[in-house]
């Protein structure tokens, strides 16, 4: 089994930084996507950036420019840097790895971290 446990969550003002991490343990398979999602009150989970074990990224079309994900494959962390940070910016933020072995994924999510921009 697959734990993730997030941190860094918090209030923070509009134009701000804030930076997360999510920390996974358990049986971990080489192919692997780590990767940042949110959602905001009443709407859907939509997907904020993500990395392969190989360092390749993927953002939203909202963040790029203002957020950087990247992973220390040794801890099996994953980081979310967040600047210039907008009040639309505020959510839930829910840390995700999906891991194949063989022809098998898995799929893990964290408990979620609240972020607040406040303007």
């Amino acid at each position: 089994q697959v734990q993730l446990v997030e941190s860094g969550g918090d209030l923070v003002q509009v134009g701000g930084s804030l930076s997360l991490s999510c920390a996974a343990s358990g049986i971990i398979f080489p192919i692997n996507f780590m990767g940042w999602y949110r959602q905001a009150p009443g709407k859907q989970r939509e997907l904020v950036a993500t990395i392969t074990n190989g360092g390749s990224t993927n953002y939203a079309d909202s963040v790029k420019g203002r957020f950087t994900i990247s992973r220390d494959n040794a801890k099996n962390t994953v980081y979310l840097q967040m600047n210039s940070l907008r009040p639309e910016d505020t959510a839930v933020y829910y840390c995700n790895l999906k891991t194949r072995r063989f022809s098998t994924w898995y799929d893990y999510w964290g408990q979620g971290t609240q972020v607040t921009v406040s303007s």
